[in-house]
């Protein structure tokens, strides 16, 4: 039988926290089917100085993958209409 992960996630402590933007918590949801990721920043009351954490969701999306690279059959770009007669080297 396989595991429903339908509306289900995890959250943990963001070990690779390096700057204070960076969320406290992270982790990933689904709901409906569809997948999250979470991120959390631990919070404080200024009225009674309790904990809260403030919570963000972000679609996960596929990666974009690296635009293609020029192909080398491909003629080179022609620049011979940009040379003056300056461009010349004296020697």
């Amino acid at each position: 039988m396989a595991y429903d992960k339908t509306n289900t996630g995890t959250l943990a402590a963001n070990t690779r926290k390096t700057e204070e933007r960076h969320p406290d918590i992270s982790g990933s949801i689904n709901v409906d089917g569809k997948d999250y990721w979470l991120s959390g920043w631990r919070k404080f009351n200024k009225s009674d100085g309790g904990t809260f954490y403030s919570l963000s969701v972000k679609p996960k999306e596929a990666r974009q993958e690296a635009p293609p690279a020029r192909r080398g059959n491909a003629p080179p770009p022609d620049f011979s209409d940009l040379r003056s007669a300056d461009d010349d080297i004296p020697f």
